[in-house]
């Protein structure tokens, strides 16, 4: 099991994800906690978040930003700074992956605050801490899944980061803090009791924010038969991880 872990684990340096805007702003200005994919997070650690070229629409952003709104205000908290700006076709900056867990986890963990719990959406959540972007977002291609930045890339990165404070920063409780790879798919199934804000207990502002998010995140979800397709992306990106010595060969940029 260990040995197989790290096989899996060897081939990211430097992992970089391609979002579309504006989830991927949103992410590294800390404002989203959670990454939902439809498969577990590959690593663990920092992960670059690069914005992919399509140009958010202006309702996109404002039902995305309407959904952390009303879940925000669910603990309190009012004055959410938003981007000024979603650039596209650029590195933004990065987080640290602290973990993965299911939806159903998710959803019913106590021990993180609800407005959290909300964001679950998806089959698996990556668990993001320590927002920082870059003060001079710069433009590069990205690819599908996890892939590896650059070296010189990652190289002039590094050192144009600044650190972000979130309106609301989150700590998630390790179940081992000795091993990093604890926190996984079903480490918290024992513990779970489903406790989360039942459909009765939302207001209906906050519904109607849940509503438009999901709705916002449906465009990227059909199918155009071709290489480029995005595959839901944001709330679920339909693409298996790929090693990077897999994705050298295919070279699946996306658009």
């Amino acid at each position: 099991m260990g040995s197989r872990r790290g096989t899996e684990f060897s081939n990211y340096r430097n992992p970089c994800l391609t979002m579309h805007q504006p989830w991927a702003s949103l992410l590294v200005y800390g404002i989203k906690r959670i990454e939902g994919r439809s498969w577990p997070a590959p690593i663990r650690g920092r992960l670059w978040i690069h914005a992919a070229s399509k140009v958010p629409e202006p309702e996109t952003i404002k039902a995305m930003e309407d959904f952390y709104r009303e879940i925000y205000a669910m603990n309190g908290i009012t004055d959410v700074k938003f981007p000024e700006h979603y650039p596209f076709s650029r590195l933004l900056g990065c987080v640290d992956v602290v973990g993965c867990v299911t939806c159903e986890e998710l959803v019913s963990w106590e021990a993180i605050p609800e407005s959290v719990r909300i964001e679950g959406q998806t089959a698996f959540c990556w668990l993001c801490e320590q927002p920082q972007r870059l003060v001079v977002p710069f433009e590069m291609r990205g690819y599908q899944g996890v892939y590896n930045l650059e070296r010189k890339i990652y190289e002039a990165a590094v050192r144009g980061l600044s650190s972000v404070k979130p309106p609301l920063p989150v700590k998630f409780p390790l179940p081992n803090p000795a091993d990093r790879f604890s926190l996984k798919p079903g480490s918290l199934a024992s513990s779970s009791n489903c406790s989360t804000v039942s459909e009765e207990e939302k207001s209906p502002s906050l519904v109607a924010a849940i509503a438009g998010a999901r709705a916002a995140a449906t465009q990227f979800s059909k199918n155009n038969n071709t290489l480029q397709s995005t595959s839901r992306e944001n709330i679920e990106d339909g693409e298996k991880p790929v090693s990077s010595r897999t994705r050298n060969k295919l070279h699946e940029e996306v658009r």
